[in-house]
């Protein structure tokens, strides 16, 4: 791949090293960034990664793209909601601890906040708004927004023949039916071999630990029905699990809590769930944060906050116990091999969803229009991503008032 032209990222002072005021000037910025983008962060892990790539490496140059590609890698590794811990580590590297909440709170309080009132709307009415035509123009400037950051990424993940092969190998495997997981590591553990065994007789190989969590631990006996609702320590206790847990997108998500919550302990029926994946699809932000829908159903107010906490709490602890560890990955020959073979990996993963996505996107005229205008700017321009999200709302809301007037 041809060399990256953006320019090279200052070094930065450690966050710790900061005068005071210096320290809160971060913090305010990773608030003011990550809110924002909380708000008009539509599409999945993938656009929002995409968003964070251009607030972050291409306007505000707070790290390298081999950095914020380290970064993924390491998310990818690790259970939980990807895009989260993305903006979770970011604001580690950028603002310490305090950053890492900063960043991570103000990029899931937006779409809590709005699920929240979604929630009790619902619990009253027992139907979810029709907003299909918001994301019918949403959805086509995703696409182009994701292959912008394809396009930016590919160039530093996609280094050198074996990442390439690797990432090639994990798309077509991908569609074999793999294990997301298993594809991260055997490509991993491929590109770690072909770059370093012929440099060195192999006398031992370390391999990233992975936790086995995925057991089911015990639970209180499934009530009766679901007249008796849950209490808020329920809900919290049932969603940190889940967090802990959980590798996949919210289709996994759909998975666990239709096993758990509808058949095996009767709090949900099926269709309440269905309606709360649709909530925390067609709002911005962390598709997790149907968490909140739900715990507010279980447990009231009470449990749609639990929910949200016991969710992305571990989130926030694996974050913080592996970014430290993360910045010294690259000193090891073979570890930075690995690295470079997940980096490829998740690279191969993202095409995929970019793949379903516009097969979901572009389904007439408009939609391909509006995709091409708007690949046309994301590339050409520096339009920052977020206007475009709005005015594919307003393409939307139009298309949707011209055909009810037609």
């Amino acid at each position: 791949m041809s060399a990256d032209p953006t320019p090279s990222v200052p070094e930065a002072i450690a966050y710790r090293n900061l005068p005071p005021d210096e320290q809160k000037h971060r913090l305010k910025e990773l608030a003011s960034v990550f809110f924002r983008l909380g708000l008009v962060a539509f599409g999945g892990p993938a656009a929002h990664i995409a968003m964070m790539e251009d607030e972050v490496v291409e306007r505000r140059k707070w790290m390298e793209r081999e950095r914020l590609l380290d970064l993924m890698g390491v998310t990818n590794l690790i259970p939980g909601p990807n895009s989260t811990e993305l903006a979770i580590h970011i604001g580690y590297d950028r603002g310490g601890w305090s950053g890492l909440f900063v960043a991570g709170s103000c990029f899931i309080l937006p779409a809590m906040t709005l699920v929240w009132i979604l929630a009790a709307v619902y619990a009253r009415f027992q139907t979810v708004p029709q907003v299909e035509w918001l994301l019918y123009g949403i959805k086509p400037v995703i696409i182009a927004i994701v292959l912008q950051a394809l396009w930016k990424l590919g160039k530093k993940a996609l280094k050198d023949t074996p990442t390439i092969i690797a990432a090639i190998a994990v798309v077509a495997l991908f569609f074999l039916q793999l294990n997301e997981i298993l594809l991260l590591l055997l490509a991993g553990l491929g590109v770690m071999l072909f770059k370093n065994l012929w440099r060195t007789n192999i006398t031992a190989a370390w391999l990233f630990p992975m936790t086995g969590l995925m057991a089911q631990t015990g639970s209180t006996p499934a009530p009766a029905s679901v007249t008796y609702p849950a209490t808020w320590v329920q809900t919290f206790l049932f969603f940190l699990k889940i967090g802990s847990v959980l590798y996949g997108s919210g289709y996994v998500l759909l998975a666990f809590l239709q096993r758990d919550l509808v058949e095996r302990m009767g709090w949900l029926t099926s269709q309440q769930l269905l309606d709360a994946v649709a909530i925390g699809q067609f709002t911005p932000g962390p598709v997790f944060t149907t968490a909140t829908f739900i715990g507010y159903l279980l447990a009231g107010n009470a449990g749609a906050i639990a929910g949200t906490i016991g969710i992305f709490l571990p989130a926030f602890v694996l974050v913080g116990l592996i970014s430290p560890l993360a910045s010294n990955l690259r000193q090891s020959r073979w570890a930075s091999g690995f690295l470079d073979g997940v980096n490829a990996a998740s690279l191969g993963l993202m095409a995929v969803v970019t793949f379903q996505l516009g097969q979901a996107a572009l389904i007439d005229p408009l939609t391909i229009i509006v995709a091409i205008a708007s690949a046309i700017l994301v590339f050409r321009t520096k339009l920052n991503s977020a206007w475009l999200v709005l005015a594919g709302g307003v393409i939307g809301y139009l298309s949707q008032a011209f055909t009810a007037v037609g």
